[in-house]
């Protein structure tokens, strides 16, 4: 299979279309590539919300595929599309095809029959289809987390206190104290030096760079967020105008949020493999100096030998300089000789 690039997926998602073979051929390509499955479900997203209303429907069975065949090879993009699922019913939901929502929304039930998703979620996601106006638009909040206080509960609270209740702040963290919360009670895991580059070298081409769209944002005429424009409006023709204007700044800062949201997501994730590239290379560098240390140890005792060792040898004393012992005394007899005698 051919490598992954963000471009190469672009133009397959490009050449994408509604036959079982065309979404099966992608399926299979993406899952042999799970390790991108992050970049995978952004780059998904991104161009999803750029995509014609014909075109949607094709993104939204690609990911079911993608997350239902993937499940046995590991959980790498059920975690991911989790993330975004909700904004992309989101952006389906202010489609007017009735037709595309119903489809989309048949999705969504298999997943709930068999468990692709808790209930809950699925049950988020079908609101937001539907542009229910009691739900969030956020990301889904698994059960545990909502908890509201009973009428009665409520009740006995206010009567125990005389003043209003305050309301509490949300608690903005910084990105290391949000990478310092997900690294929590985890051994560091050594990321593929290559990966890391590359992503770190994506960083360079976000959405916060984008002074293309910047500069359309900054270029938007005062009229989309200044309410008192409302009372000089006449006319239908005005005001069917403003409403134009209005939709397509929407629709720009919708899909910019989207973009930032995944950039904010990447960073995170970039950051958390930073922080355990540098923390393995730091328990590398401290193995490493021990191995230093022991070895210049070896050394050092091997050279104190080796001093000692010459110094012995410059003590012995010199053959040379030896006085010669043999040189008055006569030959010693031969075996002839002494049988001769």
């Amino acid at each position: 299979m051919s490598s992954f690039t963000d471009a190469n997926f672009v133009k397959k998602l490009s050449e994408l279309n509604n036959t079982q073979q065309s979404i099966q051929t992608l399926s299979l390509w993406l899952i042999h590539h799970r390790k991108h499955s992050k970049t995978i479900v952004d780059v998904w997203q991104r161009e999803m919300c750029k995509a014609k209303i014909s075109k949607k429907l094709v993104f939204v069975y690609l990911a079911n595929d993608v997350i239902q065949n993937s499940k046995k090879k590991g959980p790498e993009f059920t975690k991911d599309f989790m993330t975004v699922l909700p904004s992309s019913m989101k952006v389906i939901s202010n489609e007017t095809d009735e037709k595309l929502k119903g489809s989309v929304g048949r999705v969504l039930t298999i997943w709930g029959e068999r468990g692709v998703y808790e209930k809950e979620f699925v049950a988020d996601l079908q609101k937001q289809l539907t542009g229910s106006p009691s739900q969030p638009t956020t990301s889904y909040i698994p059960p545990t987390e909502k908890k509201t206080p009973s009428r009665k509960s409520s009740l006995k609270t206010d009567s125990k206190s005389d003043q209003p209740p305050s309301k509490k702040k949300k608690q903005i963290l910084s990105l290391k104290e949000e990478v310092d919360a997900l690294l929590e009670g985890q051994d560091p895991v050594k990321p593929d030096a290559e990966e890391l580059m590359k992503r770190l070298a994506d960083l360079e081409t976000t959405a916060s760079g984008d002074a293309g769209v910047r500069e359309k944002i900054a270029a938007l005429p005062p009229e989309v967020s200044d309410m008192s424009n409302l009372e000089r409006i006449t006319d239908k023709e005005s005001a069917d105008n403003l409403s134009a204007t209005v939709d397509e700044a929407c629709k720009l800062l919708a899909e910019y949020n989207v973009r930032l949201d995944a950039e904010l997501q990447e960073r995170k994730q970039v950051a958390v493999m930073l922080r355990n590239f540098i923390t393995t290379q730091k328990e590398q560098l401290q193995h490493v100096e021990s191995k230093l240390m022991e070895y210049r140890l070896k050394l050092s005792k091997m050279n104190a030998i080796r001093h000692e060792l010459k110094s012995h040898v410059q003590n012995l004393p010199d053959l040379t300089l030896l006085p010669d012992v043999t040189g008055g005394l006569a030959p010693l007899p031969s075996a002839g000789d002494l049988f001769s005698l």
